[in-house]
């Protein structure tokens, strides 16, 4: 199965990504060991989906990247655990919408999560999860010096020890 990953960009896009390589100071994967216990760790979910709250979240800015393709949204929602799935959308250029609104769990397995939980597979979920735009500017400047450091404090005030990625 070949996965095309610029399904949902436009063409013009595929030559400004491919072949690039990382950039500089990305040479080596980047990784934490995880010490502790996975049944005893509190676990959070990031999405990269651009999912938000409809009814108290403001969307992703989607007009800003169509009009700056090169531009991604570096803001993040934290989406309540117990959100319902029909007041959830999505705002994002490079996915299927479709497939995240059918069923969120795609993009964003709270519900499979609080399973894991309830087997004792893992300690417990944050109360909250995060989710961001996945497409992003190349340098990722804004990444760095906002939008990372708000997510680290975040998980931290959510006591969280783990985080798992539900990439889009």
């Amino acid at each position: 199965m070949i996965v095309d990953s610029y399904r949902f960009l436009p063409r013009s896009f595929r030559p400004m990504y491919e072949g690039r390589g990382p950039l500089p100071g990305e040479d080596a994967p980047v990784w934490a060991q995880f010490e502790k216990r996975l049944a005893a760790s509190r676990i959070a979910l990031l999405t990269s989906a651009g999912i938000y709250v409809k009814a108290s979240q403001a969307s992703f800015d989607v007009e800003r990247e169509q009009r700056e393709p090169e531009w991604g949204d570096p803001s993040w929602r934290s989406i309540p655990s117990n959100v319902q799935a029909a007041d959830l959308e999505v705002a994002h250029l490079h996915i299927s919408h479709d497939d995240i609104r059918s069923d969120p769990e795609v993009a964003l397995p709270m519900r499979t999560l609080d399973e894991l939980v309830s087997e004792h597979m893992v300690g417990s979920a944050t109360a909250e999860h995060l989710s961001v735009m996945g497409y992003q500017d190349r340098s990722l400047e804004d990444w760095r010096q906002k939008t990372a450091p708000q997510l680290v404090d975040w998980l931290r005030g959510q006591q969280a020890d783990g985080i798992i990625l539900a990439p889009a």
